[in-house]
């Protein structure tokens, strides 16, 4: 498929952060958790605790020339869960890692208010950033990957992951990533590796979420 072909299907993509790091995607781009503490020259030790732990809060990073940035959490994982769900010989600690070198967006506001609602992120406060789908994707199309579920998340009856979970957009057509994914006619995430530098070209809106909203929506 084809940005165009993607965006006809899914004209707004969204992406949740901790409030206040606009400014850092102004001067850095969406960068993945992985980009950021590369960015940051962020000391061994720590990069490899931040990348393949679970984050139970937002982590802020800062650096003398690039600032500050906050690392999303990502406290819908169980380390515990995924030993029972992945598949190919991944272990927790590898899908932390894999999921850590992506930027992630939803493709629906259905997506976006079902995570906004979930009873882990209900007290907090977030952000969400809504971009223009084919500005988004078309210059980083090569990058770009679907995904059938929500890979950040266990909760409940967690989904089979593993090394097939992402299809390049532009290996397939829309129908043949149906047949690979059983005839599911929606997208879950939209990723792009590594990074999306051009980011603030392609924002529409930025969504202030207090925790109290998302209380009265449940």
């Amino acid at each position: 498929m084809t940005p165009d072909e993607l965006a006809a299907r899914f004209q707004r993509l969204f992406h949740v952060s901790e409030p206040g790091v606009t400014e850092s995607i102004r001067r850095h781009g969406l960068l993945s958790s992985q980009a950021l503490l590369d960015r940051f020259d962020i000391e061994p030790a720590r990069r490899h605790v931040l990348l393949s732990e679970r984050r139970t809060r937002g982590v802020p990073i800062s650096h003398p020339v690039h600032g500050k940035a906050v690392l999303n959490d990502n406290l819908p994982l169980s380390k515990k869960a995924l030993q029972g769900c992945l598949d190919d010989g991944l272990t927790p600690d590898d899908w932390l890692r894999r999921l850590n070198a992506r930027v992630f967006f939803w493709p629906t506001e259905r997506r976006l208010q079902s995570l906004l609602a979930a009873r882990v992120n209900r007290t907090r406060d977030r952000e969400v950033l809504v971009f223009d789908t084919r500005r988004l994707l078309t210059p980083c199309w090569s990058s770009v990957s679907l995904s059938p579920i929500n890979s950040g998340s266990t909760i409940r009856r967690p989904a089979r992951r593993g090394t097939a979970t992402f299809t390049r957009a532009g290996k397939v057509t829309y129908r043949e990533w149906q047949r690979l994914r059983g005839g599911i006619d929606s997208v879950a995430e939209v990723t792009v590796d590594d990074s999306v530098p051009h980011a603030m070209q392609a924002l529409l809106e930025i969504r202030q979420v207090p925790a109290r909203q998302r209380a009265t929506m449940c």
